[in-house]
């Protein structure tokens, strides 16, 4: 064999060893990737408002109609996780859930105002990019969710309120409603029982946001979400009617981003119920997360200091639902009950309503 044949069958040997180690370390990468991807925890976390919610004063019926619901969103939310959506995706359409039930005080079930209006407000926050989006005092928009996410993602801006934020609801195809739509008669009636006593009704204990009928006692009403996705992205939601008999245009904790409402890859998703002017005087969401941040505190311990000893030392209600970026989930909250379902890292549901084990 001369040296020009032995040079090429060098060569064609070295092309088929560097063909062959391309090939395999293709495969072996995309292995890896599918096991990444299929290994990654995903899990969510709702509430429906916390407050005085006592088991005695809840009817078989009034109970189940409720429990059902909170199961209907968090199946939502974790068909859209498992199916390897985004944690955006998951949170806007299990707040849509709530919204469009009458137990919650938020879209179709908020609360009147003390000029007989319903005020919405609502937030969406981005763990990835730390983004976020928020409205305030809407009166048209049948899912503030979507416009706060739409806020986010398609204006430069984190907060839009009232005229201005429905005008651009309607540039941006987001539902809009008959103000009629928000009427629900047992709200009107906590708003004329309100008007009779002459005060803001932020009363238990002389503090609550409105009074629920059907639960006989008084209840904080918002509705949040947070959830985390194969990806390890991280979003939270809040959607409220605020506060019955609110006047002069009052806006609560839901849309302050840092209050109501919070995410970070690095840390945690945070969504709270509860009087809304103590969370925002602690600015409970970001609290918790800057304390896993610079105190290495896990979320657990976190949102324990904050609602049981910070918040309740200024003498707030309320609680919040959170999840870290491994997928641990907390519920925590200093009233005698609070909506809530959740579905960790291992499918587990959980739905609960009163403080005590059910």
């Amino acid at each position: 064999m001369n040296n020009s044949n032995l040079e090429q069958e060098i060569m064609k040997k070295y092309t088929f060893f560097l063909l062959f180690i391309l090939i395999f370390t293709q495969c072996d990468t995309a292995k890896i990737n599918m096991e990444s991807e299929t290994n990654q925890k995903f899990a969510i976390v709702i509430h429906g408002g916390a407050g005085t919610i006592l088991k005695k004063n809840m009817t078989p019926e009034m109970e189940l109609e409720y429990k059902r619901v909170l199961e209907l969103a968090i199946n939502t939310g974790y068909a859209i996780l498992k199916n390897g959506g985004s944690s955006l995706d998951a949170v806007e359409k299990t707040i849509n859930i709530l919204e469009d039930s009458p137990l919650f005080n938020a879209g179709k079930g908020a609360v009147f105002t003390n000029q007989g209006k319903n005020e919405l407000d609502a937030s969406i926050m981005d763990g990835k990019t730390l983004k976020a989006g928020a409205i305030a005092g809407v009166t048209t928009v049948k899912n503030p969710i979507n416009l706060a996410r739409a806020v986010m993602e398609k204006s430069e801006h984190v907060m839009l309120s009232r005229e201005g934020a429905e005008f651009f609801a309607r540039q941006h195809n987001i539902e809009i409603v008959n103000p009629a739509y928000f009427y629900v008669e047992s709200r009107y009636q906590s708003l004329l029982r309100a008007q009779e006593k002459e005060k803001t009704t932020l009363d238990h204990d002389d503090k609550t946001e409105f009074y629920d009928s059907n639960i006989k006692d008084s209840k904080f009403g918002t509705v949040g979400c947070v959830a985390l996705d194969k990806k390890g992205n991280i979003a939270a939601g809040t959607s409220t009617g605020g506060m019955t008999n609110k006047k002069w245009g009052r806006i609560g904790d839901a849309p302050i981003i840092g209050a109501g409402t919070y995410a970070n890859n690095a840390t945690c998703g945070i969504s709270a119920t509860g009087w809304g002017e103590f969370f925002m005087r602690n600015v409970v969401a970001y609290d918790i997360s800057a304390m896993m941040e610079y105190k290495g505190f896990t979320i657990e311990q976190a949102a324990n200091e904050v609602i049981q000893k910070k918040l309740t030392k200024l003498g707030g209600d309320g609680g919040i639902i959170g999840l870290d970026k491994n997928g641990t989930i907390v519920m925590e909250f200093n009233t005698a009950g609070m909506y809530r379902a959740s579905i960790d890292t291992k499918g587990k549901l959980t739905i609960g309503i009163y403080k005590e084990n059910e």
